[in-house]
């Protein structure tokens, strides 16, 4: 329950003994993948990468405009979506419920996930300009 951090730290106590062992931990290989494709590209295209990723970190997205859309298109349409998922002692309002609370939750996850990753990026980046510069 603490998350990736912690996982990943706890990963690293655990193949800190052995020899190599951190350069075969897949979390790490994938930074270094990132690391060497940005490396390859020249500083001009690699600043407009650079700007293209605080774009994506910053934009206000599709799931955010999706997520808090949903609530008021239902409300818009409170009267017959109460008549529809209420009418003669229907249950369908629980399946409503699940269905809505699912998406919201995958919507959010994933754009929390995004954000990261974006971060992630741009700091990789930010670095590889900071060394060519100096």
């Amino acid at each position: 329950m603490r998350g990736d951090v912690h996982k990943i730290y706890l990963r690293l106590k655990k193949v800190s003994g052995e020899e190599h062992s951190f350069h075969q931990m897949k979390e790490l290989k994938e930074i270094d993948e990132i690391q060497c494709l940005y490396q390859s590209i020249d500083s001009c295209i690699l600043k407009k990468i650079h700007y293209r990723m605080i774009k994506e970190k910053t934009g206000s997205g599709t799931i955010p405009i999706f997520v808090t859309a949903i609530p008021w298109l239902c409300f818009l349409f409170a009267k017959q979506l109460q008549q529809f998922l209420f009418d003669g002692g229907s249950l369908l309002w629980i399946f409503f419920v699940v269905i809505y609370i699912t998406i919201l939750v995958i919507s959010v996850i994933l754009h929390f996930h995004e954000k990261s990753w974006a971060a992630v990026h741009i700091e990789i980046i930010q670095d590889i300009l900071k060394k060519r510069n100096e």
